[in-house]
């Protein structure tokens, strides 16, 4: 970056500029245990749950997992891409296609989604803190719940004492978020091995579940009904790292090589999560043999082991739900919310930001209020950052040709200003992809209140993110068309 742009405070900070060759440290191991670290949680881990409920069989279930991750997967390494070439953040990057004023909005969609996944992640943690507490003082702990907030004050400090843990790392900045995923990665992977162990010799074997047939067979309770299930399924799957894959950038943006973002990224994510699908199934399998029912939820799970199991047991799920939370929820919005007002926010005063709003929105409350909340939040936020992600893919592919004028990105006049700071092809595209699932979003989320949506609008909410994603691209690409070379060569003539 040079002098002159250091001076353009407006959209230029230490935190946004393209990162150094001195900084540009991670190889594909680093990519690959983030992925592992990210992959190990909870919400992922109970997934199958949802798909097995649904009328799947065992292997039908981590199929569709392990599918929708390779799908996901596609513009995950196409939109890091660039972050590895150029050094610089997804927020930065979509100033070349929204323009330099018009990249706020896909940055705050990105953020205002992040903040609510890393409130809901952050009450998780304290849950398990809540039930570790009870465990070793043996019985409930808390009493009455506080009036406005509907929770207990146990319940309440296990959650800021959480929300606490995460702080130190967010203060400590970004190399000591990689260490954590690098150093957890391999315990987590050990833990998933003593795991399965300890569940075959309890039950004796791996339990019923996985010989059970899927109830789509023919005399099945949901004979002849595989598709309607399976795709509104894919869609929620691939909605789970929908996020990720657009703010990839601010991980790429420290890759040695792209060999390194590639190579650790295709290593880390398909594979690890269909794995972890699979132990899922097995695990929740021998519950129904040890505790006569299936147990999807491996707090509770660890809440029923005895002795130092279950104090190791919520202790690694804890370290696990501080290395998700931190990599997949907080990097993204930090440097979001930095790119709303580089003058004032920087990368550690945009983490600060996220972890209030966390607080402030009481994840609690917010599990209450939708339905089915893997399926409402997963395929709703699909719907808003699919087409986001059609847009940053068409440009940098086949308007760009991968090539950027990064010091543009970071100048009010440059080349990426369009008509003052925005670009009006990609709003309408963005907005013509999000507008045909809004119908089914509504009804999906609040029945009550939207039951006469049509049945059209709710077969389009299925494939909410494919949908998304194909119109915006298909319409940026046509708005386009021919713009970008006249625009580039009057610039370098200028």
């Amino acid at each position: 970056m040079s002098n002159d742009l250091s001076g353009s405070t407006q959209l230029w900070n230490e935190d946004l500029a393209p990162t150094s060759a001195a900084q540009r440290t991670w190889r594909w191991y680093h990519f690959a245990a983030l992925w592992v670290g990210m992959v190990m949680c909870i919400p992922a881990y109970t997934l199958s749950a949802s798909l097995i409920e649904g009328g799947m069989s065992a292997y039908q279930a981590v199929l569709t997992v392990f599918l929708a991750n390779a799908i996901v997967l596609l513009p995950m390494l196409a939109i890091g891409h660039a972050g590895t070439k150029y050094g610089i953040p997804y927020a930065v990057l979509a100033r070349a296609s929204f323009g330099t004023a018009g990249a706020r909005l896909p940055a705050l969609m990105r953020a205002i989604v992040a903040c609510g996944w890393y409130g809901i992640q952050t009450w998780f943690g304290g849950q398990m803190i809540y039930t570790l507490l009870g465990v070793l003082m043996g019985g409930e702990i808390g009493g009455a719940k506080i009036a406005g907030l509907g929770i207990n004050g146990a319940q309440l400090l296990c959650f800021l004492a959480f929300w606490a843990i995460q702080f130190w790392y967010i203060v400590h900045g970004m190399d000591a978020i990689r260490k954590l995923e690098t150093y957890t990665a391999p315990l987590k992977i050990l833990i998933c091995f003593v795991l399965l162990y300890w569940v075959y010799e309890k039950a004796g074997g791996f339990g019923p579940l996985l010989d059970q047939p899927s109830q789509f067979v023919e005399g099945g309770k949901k004979a002849g009904q595989f598709w309607p299930t399976f795709w509104p399924s894919l869609t929620a799957m691939v909605g789970f790292w929908a996020t990720l894959a657009l703010n990839i950038p601010d991980f790429t943006r420290f890759a040695h090589s792209q060999r390194d973002q590639l190579v650790g990224q295709s290593v880390g994510l398909p594979v690890p999560m269909g794995l972890l699908a699979a132990l899922a199934v097995i695990v929740t399998s021998a519950t129904i043999v040890l505790y006569g029912k299936a147990i999807w939820d491996p707090v509770d799970l660890a809440s029923r082991m005895t002795g130092a199991a279950v104090l190791i047991a919520l202790i690694i799920l804890l370290i696990d739900t501080v290395s998700v939370n931190l990599a997949a929820n907080l990097v993204g919005p930090a440097y979001d919310f930095s790119a709303l007002a580089p003058r004032l926010i920087s990368y550690r005063a945009g983490g600060y930001l996220t972890a209030s709003i966390a607080i402030v929105m009481m994840p609690w409350k917010l599990l209450e209020s939708t339905q089915g909340y893997i399926f409402t939040w997963l395929i709703g936020y699909s719907a808003l950052l699919g087409p986001i992600a059609g847009v940053l893919i068409i440009d940098y592919y086949f308007v760009r040709k991968t090539e950027l004028h990064v010091e543009d990105l970071y100048r009010e006049n440059g080349r990426y200003s369009y008509g003052n700071g925005w670009n009006s092809a990609a709003l309408v595209a963005f907005v013509l992809g999000v507008l045909p699932n809004i119908p089914g979003f509504l009804n999906a989320a609040f029945p009550a209140s939207f039951p006469g949506v049509a049945d059209g609008f709710k077969t389009i909410y299925t494939y909410a993110w494919f949908v998304g994603i194909a119109i915006s691209a298909l319409v940026y690409g046509v708005m386009m068309k021919g713009k970008a070379v006249p625009s580039l060569n009057a610039a370098a003539q200028s």
